[in-house]
């Protein structure tokens, strides 16, 4: 088990290896609005997982996430040769690519949080006319004695 400040450095230098890697050493056109937005390295510093993320152009709303998925495939063998150049480690951790659903998740929350101030201001608008459903002030001191009690 390697030491967590040392999984947080390399895990650190193989995002920027990578990142600089597919800006200029790889020369697949379907790589070039993909951004690498995190690495997590196993405690044996065997395997790291880079997220990545898709943007879309501005001609194409939707971003290509099958065509980067499919281009880091490819471009895998490549870039971890350059991660075991720059990293100088003994063992050279494979590399598995996930897609990061940070702005799938972003727009969600944006969709919600929109639907939710939609109700708020139509709780807002139903209650301005309205009056308490009991005495204006059910909690006036002194209070009167029950002839119950």
């Amino acid at each position: 088990m390697a030491d967590p400040a040392r999984a947080r450095k390399l895990a650190k230098r193989i995002k920027q290896i990578v990142a600089s890697a597919l800006e200029h050493e790889v020369k697949d056109p379907r790589l070039t609005l993909v951004t690498i937005t995190d690495v997590k390295l196993t405690g044996d510093l065997q395997d790291a997982t880079v997220y990545y993320t898709v943007f879309g152009d501005s001609l194409n709303a939707e971003p290509d996430t099958k065509g980067a998925a499919a281009a880091l495939e490819s471009a895998k063998g490549v870039l971890r040769s350059l991660v075991g150049q720059g990293t100088g480690v003994r063992f050279t951790p494979t590399l598995t690519f996930i897609a990061d659903t940070i702005p799938e998740d972003a727009r969600r929350i944006d969709d919600l949080l929109a639907k939710v101030k939609e109700a708020d201001e139509e709780v807002a608008r139903i209650a301005t006319g309205a009056k308490p459903a009991g005495e204006a002030d059910p909690y006036r001191a002194p209070r009167e004695p029950d002839p119950e009690d």
